[in-house]
């Protein structure tokens, strides 16, 4: 039996079809206007939602995405929903979407978001029927709004996230850290990105949210991606051997927004075996020569306050300090 189509969101004075790629340069006048109103600290570009509809084969933005249009056939709301394929431990449908600050206290987010469920559900029964799935959802702290909409539809806080910064001057100098043989650092491009990714399951494998990264997500969210500054990027080896690593990126699309110049650091993972010996802070303050070297104010990061391998504690050893908070809301499916 076919199943039926996805009822659209139920707020009245709005048209409701997919997102298409054509519908890009509009799409993207919106999330701006949300993201000005909202004021978070990343902005996506043109090419970020291009990549929001059509990078992964799992995608299918006639089915995971949908678009709200005024009478001038202006989008004014948009909701979007990704279940990767490959989770082993809880299948995560992940949602995004806004609503244009102009139409807001009309009931159109929780139409939204009413819509997101269906569609999560409906997408983690193909994906696993007998693992445990849940909805996540980032919201920024500051934006009270979002929050209320997510815990009055069930949405629980589980976990906080804090961008921290850490200036590059002279008056902050990079520790030097000096790694015991056989430990050596590399540039990321002199080993294989399989190697890496392998590496990144392993050291990941019992954080909060993790699941293990298939090749061709790795590929294209971080190998392929536009942002990735290898330059930026280390490995540390035993040998051969993959003992840690740190993904390092430039988002200047965000710098006007923070007044300042940085290179982020998207990933830092050192394997269990190899903890405690000095490769992290190493991978950290090779990251943030490199950083200063291309001309970078401060380096920046994201971390889960939570966890549990001493990584906050760690980065306020090197000089981090908390900026922005957000928070990761689940929802049992």
């Amino acid at each position: 039996m076919t199943t039926p189509p996805l009822a659209p969101p139920r707020a009245t004075a709005l048209t409701w079809r997919p997102i298409a790629v054509a519908d890009v340069p509009s799409w993207h006048e919106l999330v701006q206007a949300v993201e000005a109103h909202d004021d978070t600290s990343e902005r996506n570009t043109p090419d970020d939602l291009v990549d929001t509809l059509t990078d992964g084969s799992w995608k299918d933005p006639a089915a995971d995405t949908i678009l709200g249009l005024d009478n001038d056939g202006l989008p004014r709301a948009f909701g979007v929903v990704e279940v990767r394929p490959g989770d082993t431990r809880t299948v995560r449908a992940f949602c995004w979407g806004g609503v244009h600050p102009g139409w807001r206290g009309r009931g159109i987010g929780r139409e939204v978001l009413r819509w997101q469920e269906e569609c999560a559900r409906r997408k983690v029964a193909v994906a696993a029927r007998e693992l445990p799935a849940v909805m996540r959802v980032h919201a920024d702290e500051h934006v009270l709004p979002a929050r209320r909409l997510l815990e009055r539809a069930g949405f629980r806080p589980e976990r906080w996230f804090v961008d921290m910064t850490r200036p590059l001057d002279a008056a902050h100098p990079v520790p030097e850290i000096i790694l015991e043989a056989p430990l050596r650092l590399v540039p990321l491009g002199d080993v294989p990105a399989e190697a890496v990714r392998l590496a990144h399951n392993e050291s990941f494998a019992g954080h909060w949210g993790s699941e293990p990264r298939s090749a061709e997500d790795w590929q294209r969210s971080v190998v392929g991606s536009r942002y990735l500054r290898p330059d930026w990027s280390f490995v540390v080896l035993d040998g051969d051997e993959v003992a840690g690593y740190t993904v390092a990126s430039a988002y200047e699309q965000d710098w006007e927004v923070q007044g300042y110049t940085c290179g982020w650091t998207d990933l830092l993972g050192v394997r269990p075996a190899w903890r405690r010996r000095g490769a992290a802070p190493a991978l950290l303050a090779a990251s943030m020569r490199a950083f200063a070297a291309a001309g970078m104010e401060r380096a920046d990061l994201g971390v889960d306050t939570e966890n549990g391998s001493g990584a906050l504690a760690l980065y306020t050893r090197l000089g981090y300090r908390a900026d922005r908070k957000g928070i990761a809301y689940t929802k049992a499916l």
